[in-house]
């Protein structure tokens, strides 16, 4: 596998303010991180830095969205998913699939595979590792994604 680092881990969450508010206070997450909404994708997220590690505090807009949904099924909030970087996400998902892996449709743009998102090409498993979504993000080069598309 090419896994070059972790690009982001996101976790699902009721209420982004509330969990925002204690990532401040206790973890000292950046006092100016705001909460975006994500149209495309229904949810609602604080997006920030931590120990050179991108976290997403994320909470879906609808009841029945992906990570209120997710919520639901588990009874508790928590980590739901860690994206990796890879240096050639088609190597890494041939990889994974030819381990046993199959693949998952993309909750925002309703594609399974690798497909363009705002920062690289993505694509999500269907598997999980301890309960975690695994998604893979081969991260733009400069001169890469000038199609890109809004923020999901």
């Amino acid at each position: 596998m090419n896994v070059t680092l972790i690009k982001h881990m996101t976790f699902a969450v009721r209420d982004v303010e509330k969990s925002l508010d204690a990532y401040k206070r206790l973890l000292g997450a950046p006092a100016d991180t705001e909460v975006k909404t994500f149209a495309k994708s229904r949810n609602k997220a604080a997006i920030f830095e931590l120990g050179g590690i991108e976290y997403q505090i994320t909470e879906s807009m609808d009841p029945d969205g992906r990570f209120a949904s997710w919520i639901d099924q588990r009874g508790h909030e928590g980590l739901h998913h860690i994206c990796f970087a890879v240096e050639d996400i088609d190597a890494a998902l041939a990889e994974a699939q030819a381990n046993g892996a199959t693949l998952k449709e993309c909750f925002a743009c309703k594609v399974t595979g690798s497909h363009v998102h705002p920062e690289g090409w993505v694509a999500f498993l269907d598997d999980e590792v301890s309960g975690i979504e695994i998604e893979y993000m081969q991260v733009y080069k400069e001169d890469e994604g000038v199609d890109r598309p809004e923020g999901v």
